[in-house]
């Protein structure tokens, strides 16, 4: 590979001629890492070596397996994250103490998002956001696998949000960026990279800080992040943040012998990931808090989100989606789970399970016109006079053991699940709807008609090619 001459100057004057030639030669000729985040929620286990600012739950890998033949990261038992971006548990872990409501605006694909519903404090609700449609399709995924309750999956732009003035503790931007940091991981990076790209990025990222700054709270906490080494996007964006936005740089005790980088420019606190100096890939994270008088750069037009009743539809429901009797199916959805909620329908027909610490959140962005591709709990949707239950159901963390029967199959009938053909579950197996597990984990729902089953896996989400 080689490296842009330009990107090569930018840098030039702010490393020692030594370090660039390290630099340098740990971009273009050593291999990048393996690793991974375990999903605590469901799996104990652990593999590899552990990566220094999360040893709780990531862990580096010798070599990179092929992740889509094993059942386990389907079945949300941990998330393939590169060892950098995990940096992010130990900032939480560091500066939050208690119940947040956060929002990760730019989250697809989805790992920080996952690693933030992990490692916040108990009670805590998040909004996990993506502009792109193709890309909230990938999120939303994900954190159904992850299988953890209080959060939604919205699909917006930054300035949708405006409305929301003051409403959010903590907000993550990991910013859409130049990517230098992706050099050695993906060919296009280096292609697509020019100083006229850094630029773009650079004025995007102030559209996107200035959009979202007025929904955090004064006192609360911007984590700002990129996969990118160019000061432009780094140091003096941060500076920008805490000058032009009204915020202080927080400083967060790292170990030595991460060998994280220092600032390349000024003296604000701030993490550098470099490969020549940390086993992972280019990440740049700081984190702010909101000064009393931060400016807001918007007007407030927030308007009370709450709504009254216990049962509804949400939003206009459309010629092929009548309203149900939920005080009917409420008691036996709500029987699957080990958490207090309230059911609704939404205009598309699915029954969704909004966990009571997580509904007034929930009902605010719905009041506000947000775009949900999903909240609490995906239950299922109603066929005639049978619920069919939805594949989030299976793989949540707060659904009951008992609620549906389950039927262990081997690893050659897991991964045939996977690819969304018909199994058979044997003998002596329930009928009815089933959820299939491997080693004890759920990977997703049949209905089992006893000679054969239909699988009920996601098409979409199947497995391609074995």
């Amino acid at each position: 590979m080689t490296l842009p001459a330009s990107f090569i100057e930018d840098i030039k004057p702010y490393l020692p001629a030594q370090e660039l030639a390290s630099f340098i030669h740990a971009l273009t000729e050593i291999d990048q890492t393996t690793s991974l985040r375990y999903n605590r929620a469901k799996y104990k286990g652990e593999n590899g070596q552990p990566i220094g600012w999360n040893p709780q739950d990531g862990f580096y890998l010798e070599e990179r397996p092929n992740f889509t033949l094993d059942p386990l990261m389907h079945a949300g038992c941990y998330y393939v994250q590169e060892a950098s971006s995990q940096f992010v548990t130990h900032v939480l872990r560091t500066l939050v103490k208690e119940p947040v409501t956060a929002l990760d605006l730019c989250a697809a694909p989805g790992g920080k998002s996952t690693a933030m519903l992990s490692v916040l404090p108990e009670g805590s609700q998040l909004v996990s956001n993506e502009i792109d449609r193709r890309r909230a399709r990938i999120l939303s995924e994900n954190i159904t696998k992850w299988g953890l309750p209080n959060v939604s999956v919205t699909c917006n732009a930054p300035t949708d949000f405006r409305k929301l003035t003051h409403r959010f503790d903590l907000i993550l931007t990991d910013v859409p960026c130049s990517g230098e940091g992706m050099f050695r991981k993906d060919d296009d990076a280096v292609k697509d990279w020019s100083p006229q790209k850094v630029e773009g990025c650079v004025a995007l990222q102030k559209e996107i800080l200035h959009a979202i700054w007025p929904t955090l709270k004064p006192g609360g906490i911007l984590i700002y992040s990129t996969c990118t080494f160019n000061i432009h996007e780094d140091e003096e964006m941060l500076q920008f943040i805490c000058e032009e936005l009204g915020a202080e740089a927080l400083d967060i005790p790292v170990d030595t012998a991460w060998n994280i980088h220092a600032p390349l420019v000024g003296h604000l606190p701030c993490y550098r990931f470099m490969p020549h100096f940390t086993k992972g890939e280019g990440l740049f994270m700081a984190a702010v808090r909101k000064s009393k008088n931060g400016n807001e750069y918007a007007s407030s037009n927030k308007k009370d989100g709450k709504r009254k009743g216990e049962y509804k539809v949400q939003g206009k429901t459309d010629r092929k989606t009548q309203p149900i009797d939920l005080k009917r199916i409420a008691p036996t959805l709500l029987s699957q789970l080990n958490c207090e909620a309230t059911i609704e329908q939404t205009a598309e027909g699915t029954l969704r399970a909004i966990p009571t610490e997580h509904k007034e959140l929930h009902d605010e962005l719905v009041c506000q016109g947000l775009y949900l591709l999903q909240s609490g709990i995906e239950m299922g949707t109603i066929k005639g006079r049978d619920i069919i239950p939805a594949h989030a159901l299976a793989l949540s963390t707060v659904r009951k053991d008992e609620a549906f029967p389950m039927v262990e199959v081997d690893l050659e009938t897991a991964l045939n699940y996977l690819r969304h053909e018909a199994i058979t579950l044997g003998n002596g197996a329930p009928t009815g709807y089933v959820i299939v597990t491997y080693n004890g984990h759920a990977l997703g729902f049949v209905k089992n008609m006893g000679n054969r089953s239909n699988n009920l896996y996601p098409q979409e989400w199947r497995i391609r090619f074995l």
